[in-house]
């Protein structure tokens, strides 16, 4: 059985041990996940999708153990919400002490200070010196729905452009702008009216096809988009892509927001995916791994962009003090060690990635930035996407005790923890090409 020697877990990552991985004690699901599995079907939502038969007890950094003592590395991170690791000590301590002074006051009627330090410290990480303002919320999806009605606002237009492949989220205007799954819309119209949406990448698209009929420039208000798409497929854009749809926004006063909900805090080994482009957003929209795991989403926005009067937008449990104080432990975090470990580590995956590809022809297209990766998964013999060779790899994976979730038509994802070290990295990507040479 592959395993973590201690030494290498406590010594590179900080981590609580809980014991090496992956360790395998009983068929899974074991006795004890079963009976939670049954329990759990009897009143959660067929709505909620479970990939796995997996029943979490505890976990720690990169180590998840479910409730029959079976351990697993997790190359998920919660999907790329535990960004420091599950129970980092530091992010921990950082609940546990605001909990005992405030747990909450609502930001939007009162002041209390790690709101206050939380905003501040957002701010100051935006590339550029423009002045920026900060709307914490509870989620991304309420950040998406906040900026949609701030850009509405703002630039007094209506339409807004989003990109096929993109998942924005499953609140109804969220919802609007995600093009990623026919099936997170059917039956739930009519979604918000004036979106738009265009191949992920295509400028002439934007260009020579839509601007040519409608909307017209002058009517868009923002064009929605990932610097990285997540959902998608883990695609990386090319290299003029993002800049040229800078300068598209800028000729035309169009608002150019960046989702970095998913690619944002550090994860490809900058503070945000669209600095590898060398552009500058009007508006960023974090969430996800911004406070290890607690909710909470942001949007930050030009000073002169965010001008809307009192009242226009709020909420009772956005930027909640527990939830704050867990994001300042966060960002100190992954700005003293861990962003440059996804940018280390980073490399290192990408280069593993694509000697396995090399071995096992049913992986293609390696790409990724930081520790957010994908490959496709495609058929031996056609060469063409293939999800249900997908599904076998996935599902084989987890028995053996890692943590894969799958991505856009036929894409694996790797999006492990932060504070991922070498030796966990080489462990679970071993446990994958094995994997691929018993299925391929």
């Amino acid at each position: 059985m592959l395993g973590i020697r201690r030494e290498d877990q406590e010594q590179r990552s900080g981590d609580t041990w809980i014991g090496p991985a992956p360790w395998i004690e009983t068929p899974i699901p074991g006795p004890n996940a079963k009976a939670l599995i049954n329990r759990d079907h009897t009143y959660s939502p067929p709505s909620n999708r479970r990939d796995y038969p997996l029943v979490v007890g505890r976990a720690a950094g990169s180590v998840v153990e479910d409730v029959d003592g079976n351990r697993f590395l997790d190359f998920a991170a919660g999907p790329a919400v535990c960004s420091t690791g599950h129970c980092h000590p530091k992010v921990t301590a950082a609940i546990e002490a605001q909990a005992r002074s405030l747990i909450q006051m609502c930001g939007t009627e009162f002041y209390y200070p790690p709101m206050i330090e939380l905003m501040q410290r957002l701010a100051s990480i935006v590339p550029g010196e423009r002045p920026q303002r900060v709307l914490l919320t509870n989620s991304g999806a309420e950040a998406v729905e906040a900026t949609i009605k701030l850009v509405r606002y703002h630039s007094k237009r209506k339409s807004i452009i989003g990109f096929y492949g993109a998942l924005h989220g499953r609140t109804m205007g969220y919802l609007s702008l995600s093009g990623s799954n026919a099936e997170h819309s059917e039956n739930f119209g009519p979604l918000i009216p004036m979106v738009t949406h265009v191949p992920y990448g295509d400028i002439d698209a934007l260009e020579d096809q839509l601007f040519k009929y409608k909307p017209a420039p002058t009517e868009i208000a923002a064009i929605f988009v990932e610097a990285l798409q997540g959902e998608g497929g883990y695609v990386v854009p090319d290299a003029d892509f993002l800049p040229r749809l800078r300068s598209l926004c800028d000729e035309h006063h169009i608002l150019l927001v960046c989702d970095e909900i998913h690619s944002g805090t550090g994860r490809t080994g900058k503070w945000f995916a669209f600095e590898h482009f060398n552009i500058v957003p009007d508006i960023i929209l974090l969430a996800k791994g911004l406070a290890s795991g607690m909710p909470l989403g942001a949007v930050i926005a030009r000073d002169d962009i965010m001008h809307w009067p009192p009242n226009s937008q709020g909420c009772a449990l956005g930027g909640n003090p527990v939830c704050c104080a867990a994001a300042l432990a966060t960002l100190e975090l992954v700005g003293s060690t861990y962003m440059s470990n996804a940018a280390r580590l980073g490399m290192r995956l990408l280069g593993r990635l694509g000697e396995i590809a090399q071995q096992r022809k049913v992986i293609s297209d390696v790409r990724g930035l930081g520790l957010m990766c994908g490959v496709d998964v495609v058929n031996r013999r056609s060469g063409k996407s293939d999800p249900r060779l997908r599904h076998r790899i996935l599902q084989a994976s987890f028995q053996r005790g890692l943590i894969l979730l799958p991505c856009g038509e036929a894409a694996i994802r790797f999006c492990p923890p932060l504070c991922i070290n070498e030796t966990q990295l080489d462990v679970g990507l071993k446990t994958f090409d094995e994997v691929l040479a018993t299925l391929a």
